[in-house]
């Protein structure tokens, strides 16, 4: 349809797995695997419920009348109960019990928390497959020296793969987050109207042993060990508040990568794929713009954002609940999950991609490296019997005409020449040349970016092995 408005990220940026667990057929067949769950366990637990009425249900879990829930719909406004009656219109005989004792919320929250569950799952996977791909790409250029960079400016030389490291330790501190997040994982289970399984005490003549058991039945059938110990009519909203900050972590990650990229790509030491017959300008033929790394960072800000939508939601919420959540969280929560999913695979398809230039790395690094090597230099020509403070001014004028020659003529970095010009230093331009060999300058950085890799990276992904390695293509 192109006259009316659809999200980008589902026309553009998710994938169908994402916007799958999203869609309105993943929330009704839950809530028919949640209407099951509650009649096998109040069945179980002793209620009058049959098991030819719950073979009827399971008959017509998947095949979804949605044409007679539509229809319902309009005439009592209400989603749950029409589906309720669609469900019934299948299962005649089941029909008097579906939805026995329950609220509104018990397949509407239930569903949600399901849904987020298996949205983060994903996203964990995927988190991995980005981690699996910078870290081979860390291994590869962990001993290629480059200019580092502390305020935009050039510092002490690192590794090209060093510097990979730090994109995958904030990813590693993501992916601690997940899983910290799915070990909570738990069910809002059957609370009722307003959380005290009022309903549910009094189908069980007020028996609390078989209501408080309903819950850890209903979590069992659902794959879920637990159910919150106490709620109001909803789960705490508290949950999407802390759901979307951990996508609010990854996003703020793969922001900082696509800056680095960005950066990278302006100085043409390293670009993101481009492909052959892409444009990068519709004006300037010649140019290629990081536009991969652009849209990372344009949805990440995004996420970000949103990630707000559930904290102000959680503190607004009054007594056992308002609804004022509900609209919110029909936009936020989704459109989070798959901007996420949409930065993830853009951050694997740009970090499988990336392209090296050793020979402009190199170039920029020795034009600075003198600068960087003058403590070396002086120390060398101490040892030989120089004066150092003599050594230092010298440096310090030869420095100072160095930089004029590259800041206000625009020449190449000559203090080596003037160096081994100076009779003081004591030293020719070979040797100066082999003392400032860049591998000398770069620290434990090869090491650093090895141990981490084996020993840090190895350990923390060691545990997903079952995560099938995917080549990550982008939609547009």
């Amino acid at each position: 349809m192109k006259n009316t408005y659809e999200s980008p990220l589902s026309s553009r940026y998710a994938d169908d797995e994402m916007k799958y667990l999203f869609s309105p057929d993943k929330k009704f067949r839950t809530w028919r695997r949640l209407w099951i769950a509650l009649a096998q366990a109040e069945k179980e637990l002793g209620l009058n419920i049959t098991q030819e009425q719950i073979d009827e249900m399971v008959r017509y879990q998947d095949d979804i009348n949605y044409e007679v829930a539509e229809a319902r719909e309009k005439v009592v406004r209400h989603d749950v109960m029409s589906h309720v009656y669609a469900y019934g219109q299948q299962c005649p005989k089941a029909m008097p019990i579906i939805h026995l004792g329950a609220t509104s919320c018990y397949v509407g929250d239930n569903t949600d928390i399901i849904v987020m569950t298996d949205a983060l799952r994903l996203v964990r996977n995927k988190l991995v497959g980005v981690i699996r791909v910078l870290s081979r790409f860390a291994m590869q250029y962990k001993d290629l020296p480059t200019l580092a960079f502390t305020h935009f400016q050039p510092a002490q030389p690192t590794t090209v793969g060093k510097r990979a490291t730090l994109w995958i330790q904030d990813l590693l501190m993501d992916l601690e987050d997940v899983e910290y997040q799915l070990s909570k994982a738990k069910l809002l289970g059957s609370k009722g109207t307003t959380g005290t399984q009022a309903s549910f005490l009094e189908l069980f003549d007020g028996d609390h042993r078989k209501v408080k058991k309903l819950d850890e039945i209903i979590a069992d059938k659902m794959g879920y060990s637990s159910c919150f110990a106490v709620s109001g009519q909803t789960y705490s909203r508290k949950l999407d508040s802390q759901m979307l900050s951990v996508l609010s972590g990854i996003a703020q990650s793969a922001a900082k990568f696509s800056n680095d990229i960005r950066l990278l790509q302006h100085l043409k030491e390293i670009e993101e794929p481009f492909e052959k017959n892409q444009i990068g300008s519709s004006a300037m033929a010649y140019k290629r713009d990081p536009m991969r790394s652009e849209r990372i960072a344009s949805l990440s800000r995004y996420v970000m954002i949103d990630s707000l939508n559930p904290y102000i939601t959680e503190a607004t919420q009054w007594f056992e609940r308002t609804l004022d959540d509900s609209a919110n969280k029909r936009i936020s929560v989704p459109e989070a999950f798959l901007a996420v999913d949409g930065i993830l695979n853009l951050y694997a398809n740009v970090a499988d991609g990336l392209v090296v230039y050793p020979k402009v790395i190199e170039q920029h690094l020795l034009r600075e490296l003198p600068f960087m090597a003058t403590e070396n230099i002086m120390m060398d020509a101490v040892k030989r019997g120089a004066d150092r403070q003599q050594l230092h001014e010298r440096i310090r004028v030869h420095s100072m005409a160095a930089s004029k020659v590259i800041k206000e003529e625009g020449g190449e970095n000559d203090l080596l020449g003037r160096i081994a010009a100076d009779p003081i230093f004591g030293v020719t331009l070979d040797e100066l040349y082999a003392i400032i060999r860049p591998e000398k300058y770069v620290g434990r950085a090869p090491q650093q970016t090895e141990e981490f890799i084996l020993e840090v990276v190895g350990k923390a992904i060691k545990q997903y092995d079952f995560i099938p390695d995917e080549k990550t293509e982008i939609n547009l």
